[in-house]
């Protein structure tokens, strides 16, 4: 009877006690497993009466008359009040614009689909509710081009591989800047780059950008501060300061040291925050006015940063849930007098959050400027540490004891483990979904578009507790309804774009109302394939996805094709020997497939050259002639590189997330092989558009 009390008691928390894997088998998670998750999601069920009383306030919870604070609903359509309110009652809604509605729910308790699109403020009777009115679909690509069906074209870079002379050794928003101009002036729209989020200024050896502190706030690190405050300000305090010689040094090697950069950087920061106090800067209104609109949620994640660099002086452990109890929580008394106390040092870190922003802000501009109808995607990682600022400042919608990854399946046979924390779906509805809200319009803010990583987590998430192996976890619904119209909202507002990296294991129906909202999959040509080494033809990619070659986890076209990949698994020892015989057989097969399949365009593999050129032309002409509405390029591809940014299963091991390019931005694209390249697929995209006309 109590394990039928657990599964109940889980049922009823969103998790999925049955579920199916990979390969189609039927999976059921184990009653130890659901009371770790469950205890993770604050419903304890370690004993017969905890789950009772577990059991006893959810289900008083589901049968509360009490509205949350924020409804969603689709215009057009009416909205199921009947849980609350009779049939008849009168209804008052104070609209966005100052308007006001006065209506009566309808014969069926339900609230009339006339009210206009936006977040509106709805009382009825003695309670009172924001309704989130979400228009039919988001932003398309088609909007932002003023056609009708969009065949454009842009390319996908890591930004801290780019170059520039100055850059201190990594890529920063100037050489972003440069790039962009380049890009547009060759007629590219979008231009898709990695995570920008906020890392853990205190501790620069964590650096993977799907790892951040926060989704809310920016990686100061990429800052180009000469372009807010003038080269003769930056220059003043490298010469002060005396770093010249050594940031030549890293800007020198082929590979980011980042433990080393950053920490540079962070010196030149702090100089510049020094200078910039020392008198009345003529920017300093504007300094001003930016930590004023940035609220409360700056605030604390300023003072988290303070917080966390105190901890690591002291040689105390950094993860806040370990902090002294008084510092846990940003509402304490004690973190306000701390903050008072180290007013210069969050001043400090408000100064590098405006210097990021103000940056990004002047990429996009420079993108727009360009003629990039769309200009840059900005890329959403899927979770946040849980040891970060953001499930600091939110920890009523943050599940910090829980991490984010992949159940065991064909290609990882241990499962994945990301080492980041999600959103609670309760704490989310009981708070208005208040931080997913503040969290896309953040990264909506300076971006024509939004690529959100890992887009079943809008659905569902494999969470697994702590100290537990990947396979010892569960699915977590989430209210996607809900989210999917609160992203199509926001993307209205904003006028961008959105992108879903749908790759891997993927819900049944979620791609179904993905389409229906225009949020754009991913399609890889890589992984097109109908059984090893039968490519699909152009015509059966769906107009409903952007097409591209290959993604950051993925091998290059050139590394795929001599089999980079393999090697590297093969010599870190991720793979055995039977594994490596069978992945190389199949990877001959799928070469030969997709050479095969490349060669019935007769203008592909014709004259001299290199074999694995000849391919990567082709690929980029194919990509190009799809339905796609958007065919990305990783610069990679173009370039024809052979390593790829990321190895998966990897930390140390693989130099992941360190690669450089060796050309300035500014002259990246002027690479012959890229050259040709953009412009293959520039042609092949007028060649799609005019068919499908």
């Amino acid at each position: 009877m109590s394990e039928d009390k657990l599964e109940h008691l889980a049922k009823l928390a969103g998790i999925a006690v049955d579920w199916t894997d990979a390969n189609g088998r039927a999976q059921r998670v184990s009653p130890e497993v659901l009371r770790k998750v469950l205890a993770g999601l604050g419903h304890p069920a370690d004993s017969p009466q905890a789950i009772d009383s577990s059991l006893d306030e959810l289900q008083a919870a589901a049968g509360s008359h009490t509205l949350p604070p924020l409804l969603t609903a689709d215009y057009g359509q009416p909205l199921d009040l009947k849980a609350y309110f009779a049939p008849g009652t009168a209804c008052q809604i104070s609209l966005e614009d100052g308007a006001s509605l006065d209506l009566r729910l309808d014969d069926h308790a339900a609230l009339p689909g006339i009210v206009p699109v936006g977040y509106q403020d709805v009382r009825i009777e003695q309670q009172h509710f924001t309704l989130a009115v979400a228009p039919e679909r988001c932003y398309s690509v088609a909007d932002a081009v003023g056609t009708s069906v969009a065949h454009a074209w842009g390319l996908g870079v890591q930004l801290y591989s780019l170059r520039r002379e100055g850059d201190g050794g990594f890529g920063d928003t100037q050489a972003l800047e440069d790039l962009v101009r380049s890009a547009g002036e060759r007629g590219a729209t979008a231009l898709a780059i990695s995570p920008m989020h906020a890392m853990f200024s205190s501790d620069n050896h964590r650096y993977s950008p799907y790892s951040p502190s926060s989704r809310l706030f920016l990686n100061s690190l990429y800052a180009a501060p000469g372009s807010i405050l003038g080269e003769r300000a930056v220059r003043a305090a490298i010469d002060g300061t005396g770093l010249g010689e050594r940031l030549k040094e890293l800007e020198s090697l082929e590979l980011i040291d980042w433990p080393a950069a950053a920490s540079l950087k962070q010196k030149l920061l702090k100089t510049l925050y020094e200078d910039f106090c020392s008198g009345e800067h003529p920017l300093n209104a504007d300094f001003s006015s930016f930590r004023h609109s940035g609220g409360e949620a700056l605030e604390n994640h300023c003072r988290f940063e303070a917080l966390q660099a105190q901890c690591a002086a002291d040689g105390k452990p950094q993860d806040w849930r370990q902090w002294p109890e008084q510092w846990r929580h940003p509402r304490n008394e004690a973190v306000k007098q701390f903050a008072r106390d180290h007013e210069t040092e969050i001043g400090y870190y408000a100064f590098c959050q405006w210097l990021i922003d103000r940056s990004l802000a002047r990429a996009q501009a420079a993108a727009r400027a360009a003629g990039m109808q769309v200009g840059l995607i900005a890329d959403l990682a899927v979770g946040a540490d849980g040891a970060g600022s953001q499930a600091w400042s939110r920890q009523e919608e943050m599940l910090a004891d829980l991490t984010v990854g992949a159940p065991p399946d064909v290609l990882n046979r241990a499962g994945q483990s990301w080492g980041i924390s999600a959103f609670s779906p309760e704490g989310l509805q009981r708070n208005g979904f208040r931080a997913f809200i503040e969290m896309l319009r953040a990264n909506f803010a300076h971006a024509g578009g939004l690529r959100i990583d890992h887009i079943m987590g809008l659905q569902r998430l494999w969470l697994i507790p702590k100290e537990a192996k990947p396979g010892e976890g569960a699915y977590l619904q989430f209210p996607i309804d809900d989210m999917l119209r609160l992203l199509t909202l926001e993307s209205h507002r904003h006028q961008a774009v959105v992108l879903g990296e749908d790759l891997g294991t993927v819900p049944d129906g979620l791609q179904d109302k993905l389409a229906a909202r225009q949020i754009l999959g991913m399609r890889v040509l890589l992984f097109e394939q109908t059984q090893t080494g039968q490519f699909k033809d152009v015509l059966q990619w769906p107009d409903n996805a952007l097409a591209t070659t290959t993604t950051h986890d993925l091998a290059t076209l050139d590394g795929w094709w001599n089999a980079r990949d393999i090697d590297w698994n093969n010599k870190l020892e991720m793979i055995d020997a039977q594994t490596e015989t069978d992945w190389r057989a199949s990877r001959e097969q799928e070469r030969l497939g997709l050479r095969q399949h490349l060669a019935r365009d007769p203008v592909n593999f014709q004259g001299e050259g290199r074999e694995i050129d000849q391919l990567i032309d082709a690929s980029v002409r194919f990509i190009g002639h799809t339905r796609a509405p958007l065919a990305l390029l990783p610069i990679d591809d173009a370039l024809g590189v052979a390593e790829q940014p990321n190895l998966p299963g990897t930390i140390d091991s693989h130099p992941n997330w360190r690669r450089r390019y060796t050309t300035p931005s500014q002259t990246l694209l002027d690479d012959p092989d890229c050259a040709r390249r953009l412009e293959l697929l520039a042609c092949a995209r007028q060649q799609a558009s005019e068919r499908d006309r």
